[in-house]
């Protein structure tokens, strides 16, 4: 019992450092757009409409990926508690 405690104590703080990590990058991303597009336009070669949308891909893609290994196997593991 004392190993499913902590698995759902790690999970939940994994998705509540997630998420942030999330809104954090989400938030400078709408900051500093102008000035991270132009910079990456440059290194990679692709233009800024293209960047904006591999942008919102990236963090669409991310945002699955937290909810599906840390969000749901928290929700089941405090469903079985």
């Amino acid at each position: 019992m004392n190993s499913i405690e902590k698995l759902t104590t790690f999970l939940g703080w994994s998705t509540v450092i997630n998420f942030g990590m999330l809104m954090g990058v989400a938030i400078f991303l709408m900051i500093m757009r102008g000035s991270i597009s132009k910079i990456h336009a440059k290194i990679y070669g692709l233009s800024e409409t293209d960047l904006l949308r591999d942008y919102f891909q990236y963090l669409a893609q991310y945002k699955i990926a937290i909810i599906v290994f840390n969000l749901v196997p928290y929700i089941a593991l405090k469903i079985m508690a």
